[in-house]
């Protein structure tokens, strides 16, 4: 079987996990290489290309794209610069996977799902939390029926750790941490709980040398029944720094689940008590303690090659992530008017 063929665009901060992930697949028979770069910075492009060894290279995607006969295109861009890139990848006829969040305004990815629908392409979003080991080892538990019908839950990320160091364009947003972050967070709500009628949302900004905020607790209540708390924070000191770490806690009718610090997973059932390690793997290229979103981004792109090859919309499709979006944008609207707002209303 042939390796599928894709180009990427976009050798910035995140980049390296993308192209060592792609490496990886690239070693199977049924997987997927890259086998052309596309950066604006030349410099940047040509350090990247050659650490890869990757040789054609380009520093136009209009370029690229009318050069090579890609099978998909990965891009690693920054939000902005995501709508005009699919379209053009769309008008290629080129499969797309697009890194998160999806675009700046729902209205323009809207038109990013519109333009792979109408040419034909599939359209997948870079939203890998939800192929964390940790959080679909606790998706597993609630499928398998063992803790009964959840009712509430608590998705958590709180840190301290410095992300403006490695990105320093967050701090210059008027929307920071639910746009960044708690995109993946809510993101993770939906993928356990189902789909959201309603969301109250409350934000801070902590840290004076940022324009967005840092601090965001929001309640949701989902279309099953479950009601959540999913809270964010990059300005929390704790003993434990817990960084990249999501914590997550359900109760159900018979019984309850627990992922704590250091991936420790406990089940609470009819069957007694019982505690799990469920730490991510540490891949080869990988380094702690990125390595659980590293080991990530190798699952979301083998299931992006997956579903090309047997010609199915992806979990994580373009159509799937608007309603993310929506929750994101729900966010705001509530924080800002201290309302409740329903993520199906948001414009």
């Amino acid at each position: 079987m042939a390796l599928l063929e894709g180009g990427l665009i976009g050798c910035g901060f995140f980049a390296n996990n993308h192209l060592n992930a792609w490496r990886d697949l690239s070693r199977q028979a049924d997987g997927a290489a890259i086998v052309a770069l596309c950066d604006r910075d030349a410099a940047r492009l040509a350090r990247v290309a050659a650490a890869f060894g990757i040789e054609r290279t380009y520093t136009d995607a209009a370029a690229m794209f009318a050069a090579e006969r890609l099978d998909f295109v990965d891009i690693a861009t920054t939000a902005p610069t995501h709508r005009a890139l699919v379209e053009l990848a769309a008008a290629h006829k080129v499969p797309v996977i697009c890194q998160k969040p999806m675009a700046p305004t729902i209205a323009d990815g809207r038109a990013m799902v519109a333009a792979c629908e109408a040419a034909g392409v599939a359209m997948m979003v870079h939203e890998n939390f939800r192929w964390q080991r940790p959080i679909m080892a606790v998706r597993d538990i609630l499928t398998s029926g063992a803790i009964g019908r959840p009712f509430w839950g608590r998705v958590s990320f709180r840190s301290g750790y410095d992300v403006i160091s490695g990105q320093p364009y967050l701090a210059e947003g008027e929307r920071f941490i639910i746009e960044d972050l708690g995109v993946h967070v809510l993101d993770t709500a939906r993928f356990l709980f189902g789909e959201v009628a309603r969301l109250t949302a409350s934000t801070a900004r902590v840290n004076p040398a940022i324009k967005g905020e840092d601090v965001a607790t929001m309640l949701l209540v989902h279309e099953s029944g479950v009601t959540s708390i999913v809270d964010c924070s990059y300005s929390s000191r704790r003993a434990r720094e817990l960084f990249p770490e999501v914590l997550i806690d359900v109760e159900g009718s018979e019984g309850s689940v627990q992922l704590d610090a250091g991936y420790k997973l406990t089940l609470i059932s009819k069957a007694g008590a019982e505690t799990r390690d469920v730490s991510p793997t540490l891949l080869d290229w990988a380094e702690r303690p990125w390595h659980g979103v590293q080991e990530s981004v190798l699952n979301i792109e083998r299931h992006f090659v997956a579903t090309l090859r047997a010609g199915v919309e992806p979990a994580t499709s373009g159509a799937d992530n608007l309603k993310t979006f929506a929750l994101v944008e729900a966010a705001y609207a509530s924080a800002a008017s201290g309302k409740t707002v329903d993520p199906a209303k948001v414009a």
